[in-house]
């Protein structure tokens, strides 16, 4: 039996990058696909060849920063299918720039979309999930378990997500929740950004590129697109790509100072 049968799954951040390859996974899986994103034009083109006579995926544009929306958003969802088993929380938008030089009115900026737009999302879809045993994907970053220099509001927004993450688990699993966190390193883009990477100016070259200068093979995002699947399937709390990053994170708990050194050395 296929596992994914007649399942419904909303991807935030839709229409291009990751969140288009993980669309595109729960398509081929048989799922009946929703894509929400802010671009109405890129929305509308990845909806329309994500789509087949057969099935169709329903593109939303959608500011998810606005509460209202959000709630037009799942209500569209709920009244085209008539339920919900997986919400993808991948809105989201990197940064750049010093810390200091990163003004509260950035980090503020960056929260919005890729910790409290996860909220708002995921506050819409539970009682739908619920329903289900269903399924929430939270996309973070290695920078959501370890911070690192030049990416300005950017870590802080990402720890904050696996901290929902934990506290969704702790307080909802019992009742049929399953919650995804997936800390991957920089991932392969097959086309350029929709958004120019701001606060650059000031920062080493390296660190301008995908994943700041981390010293790790870029990640395909087909294949980490299909290992959300499988996580799904297996109800895995967290989803670390490379895998080995997990030794950084332990390093950093137990000796922090040795955990910076590394990073410093790293990246």
């Amino acid at each position: 039996m296929n596992f994914w049968k007649n399942k419904v799954v909303l991807v935030t951040g839709g229409s291009s990058g990751l969140g288009r390859m993980i669309a595109q996974a729960y398509y081929d899986a048989g799922v009946e696909v929703a894509i929400a994103a802010l671009e109405d034009d890129a929305v509308r083109l990845a909806a329309e060849e994500m789509s087949t006579n057969d099935r169709k995926v329903l593109g939303l544009q959608a500011d998810l920063t606005c509460q209202n929306d959000v709630d037009r958003v799942f209500e569209q969802v709920i009244e085209r299918f008539g339920r919900l088993d997986v919400l993808v929380n991948n809105a989201g938008r990197t940064d750049r720039g010093k810390v200091l030089d990163t003004s509260p009115e950035q980090f503020q900026r960056v929260f919005e979309l890729n910790f409290l737009a996860t909220v708002r999302c995921t506050r819409a879809a539970v009682p739908h999930l619920l329903k289900h045993e269903g399924h929430v994907v939270n996309i973070g970053s290695l920078a959501a378990k370890s911070a690192a220099r030049w990416i300005g509001a950017y870590p802080v927004s990402k720890f904050a997500v696996a901290a929902y993450s934990q506290q969704l688990r702790l307080e909802l699993g019992d009742s049929g929740l399953h919650v995804l966190l997936v800390c991957p390193g920089p991932v392969a883009r097959k086309n350029e950004r929709l958004y120019p990477l701001e606060g650059t100016e000031d920062i080493p070259e390296s660190a301008r590129r995908p994943g700041a200068g981390v010293k790790t093979k870029a990640i395909d995002p087909e294949w980490l697109a299909s290992a959300v699947l499988r996580a799904c399937e297996r109800r895995r709390s967290e989803l670390v790509v490379p895998g080995k990053a997990r030794i950084l994170f332990a390093i950093s708990a137990l000796w922090p100072r040795l955990g910076d050194w590394i990073v410093l050395h790293k990246t």
